[in-house]
């Protein structure tokens, strides 16, 4: 049984940095749209016996690359493939884990079943918007750590980062920064927002003491970026001398961009859970980290049996 890398229109390349990174090729499979709009994919090479690893993010337009993700699988499957792992760095309607209101649907947990009905024998994703989705599969799934990895930027490009203070926008952050403070040994600080409707901040309060000293924001993953930038502005008047946004996933939407431009951050730093190209060119203060080495050593351990633990609190070579 081999490795098979297969990758969705919208992850191609990452996909080839992951197969490069396991002197392997990535496999051919070409999807197209019929002339009303359903998705046409052929995997054009034998999966009889192997194990196969396809790679499609949650981003862009969603529905369709979900669609393509859980054909690919499918067919997969049905052409006799010894094992399916959907690799997903950005697992699609994460934000949806919960019914906050009357009659609200649990979309992540709907799209958990559809891929376990498409042919799915296991999961690897990145940074779960909240950790629970996990359990609403009844196969394997492992959920790794952009954190390792942005630990090591940190102590690589900021300055006196002995110094810094770790913020979180909002106090669902909260686990995900005091565990880089401790590991980096430096302070935290939190921001309280009150919300009016979604995507929309009434007020925030700092708790927490900035003045004089370099603050990182972190969070999981960033849409119309609102939020930030005004938690930025908050940090500002608060007396911080710099500020860093760190954040798994830049999905900028809107005007996004053009907010972090105009903003007092010093750089947004994303990994490339979704192709950030188009983003840099837009925007100098966007920098990239790669995870696809996180990713290609998940997929090896994966295949040999091995555990995938080493890389929660470590950066493979």
């Amino acid at each position: 049984m081999t490795i098979k890398i297969f990758s969705g229109n919208v992850s191609q390349v990452l996909a080839e940095k992951v197969a490069n990174l396991l002197s392997t090729s990535l496999g051919y499979a070409k999807s197209a749209k019929f002339a009303n709009g359903e998705l046409n994919v052929e995997i054009g090479e034998s999966v009889r016996g192997e194990d196969v690893y396809i790679i499609q993010s949650g981003c862009g337009e969603i529905n369709d690359n979900l669609m393509e993700l859980l054909i690919m699988i499918n067919a997969c499957k049905i052409a006799s493939a010894q094992r399916v792992t959907a690799v997903i760095p950005l697992f699609p309607y994460a934000r949806q884990d919960k019914k906050d209101k009357s009659r609200a649907p649990i979309s992540a947990k709907l799209v958990a079943n559809m891929l376990s009905v498409a042919g799915a024998d296991h999961i690897i994703t990145l940074d779960l918007h909240a950790s629970q989705i996990q359990g609403f599969f009844d196969i394997p799934v492992d959920n790794l750590y952009a954190e390792p990895a942005v630990i090591r930027w940190i102590q690589d490009h900021v300055d006196n980062h002995e110094e810094a203070v770790v913020v979180s926008p909002d106090a669902g952050g909260a686990k995900r920064v005091t565990a880089i403070a401790d590991k980096l040994n430096i302070n935290f600080a939190l921001i309280h927002k009150e919300r009016k409707r979604a995507n929309e901040v009434a007020s925030m309060v700092l708790v927490g003491d900035v003045s004089g000293r370099t603050a990182i924001l972190v969070d999981d993953m960033a849409d119309t970026c609102g939020t930030m930038c005004q938690a930025a502005t908050k940090l500002k008047e608060a007396g911080a001398t710099k500020i860093y946004a760190m954040l798994t996933h830049g999905i900028f939407s809107g005007n996004a961009l053009e907010k972090i431009g105009q903003s007092c951050m010093e750089a947004v730093v994303v990994t490339n859970t979704i192709p950030q190209d188009e983003h840099r060119s837009t925007c100098s203060k966007i920098k990239v980290i790669d995870i696809s080495t996180i990713l290609a050593e998940a997929i090896r351990r994966t295949h040999n049996g091995e555990s995938v633990s080493y890389l929660f609190n470590n950066v493979p070579m």
